[in-house]
């Protein structure tokens, strides 16, 4: 059975719920949890946020995407040692989600990747994309998916 289980969280619903499954999957399985979640990467001011001043560095944007980030994962792993499920965190800055999850999995030697899905199909899945789509088409890890 499975003994180390990467979770990825963005903090939406969707992941929420698959939060909460992955970690009763985990304590069912008596498996160790990594919660991740990547965040997105500086983007470079426009010259209009430049004329107003409002120009943030990179260093502060990096410490504050990674301030909101341990905010994130705390809240899960809190949730998880409540449970008795063993629990690491761990996150990235990367505007390539789906690559960054995979990433995370194979440094955290995971042998399960338990994802949420929005469930999308058609023209929306196509114009919006999925982290989670991308997850199942390149990782070599075994992926759940839950809806």
């Amino acid at each position: 059975m499975y003994k180390h289980i990467l979770i990825p969280t963005d903090g939406s619903t969707v992941a929420e719920k698959a939060v909460k499954a992955g970690l009763n999957f985990a304590k069912w399985a008596k498996a160790k949890v990594t919660v991740f979640t990547a965040m997105p990467e500086y983007q470079i001011p426009t010259s209009a946020e430049i004329s107003a001043g409002k120009v943030m560095s990179i260093a502060d944007y990096e410490r504050r995407s990674m301030a909101a980030a341990k905010k994130r994962l705390d809240k899960v792993a809190r949730r998880a040692k409540a449970a008795g499920v063993k629990v690491d965190t761990a996150a990235s800055i990367s505007n390539r989600p789906g690559e960054a999850i995979i990433a995370a999995a194979e440094k955290n030697s995971c042998d399960l990747i338990f994802i949420g899905s929005h469930g999308r199909k058609g023209l929306p899945a196509l114009f919006l994309g999925s982290e989670t789509h991308e997850v199942l088409h390149r990782s070599r890890i075994p992926t759940l998916v839950y809806r």
